[in-house]
């Protein structure tokens, strides 16, 4: 199994831009920990970062017939892109939105996602720990996924 792991735009200044709303934490540093964790649960992980709309949703298509999941920061698309909105639609694969400061604490224009009806889940300003939560989640969706599948199998033999 493997989760994809999508970073929108500005994401690579983590641990340098507004470190009061983000902390002092790189986005390397979130990565390594993903990836233990994703060691950890047996499946592969791999990461993207983009700050082009485009390139995004590009990556996102990419994850059809390649990925299981995926998770996914937009960034400040998270507040503007229809194209990234749909683009997880048409994948259908289990999503989970991350964002590591609380939106809905944030300036108005921030507090409304595109993408989150189109999320299995969202988690919100958790600081980068939020991205250890959504690997525990994913695995978890991936795990019952799996189940499900096992199951409907047995039923038709």
């Amino acid at each position: 199994m493997k989760i994809m792991v999508i970073q929108g735009p500005n994401l690579n200044m983590l641990g340098i831009r507004e470190q009061q709303i983000y902390g002092p934490v790189k986005l390397e540093q979130i990565h390594a920990q993903m990836q233990e964790v994703a060691r950890q649960g047996g499946v592969e992980i791999e990461f993207f970062q983009s700050n082009l709309e485009g390139e995004i949703v590009d990556k996102i298509q990419e994850c059809y017939g390649d990925a299981n999941g995926i998770i996914i920061n937009p960034a400040a698309y998270t507040h503007t892109s229809i194209a990234i909105r749909d683009a997880i639609s048409a994948v259908a694969l289990p999503t989970i939105e991350v964002h590591i400061s609380n939106i809905y604490r944030r300036e108005e224009f921030r507090q409304k996602s595109m993408i989150a009806p189109v999320c299995a889940s969202s988690l919100v300003g958790f600081g980068p720990f939020g991205y250890h939560l959504a690997m525990v989640g994913m695995l978890q969706i991936l795990k019952e996924l799996q189940a499900l599948q096992e199951a409907q199998k047995l039923q038709q033999a």
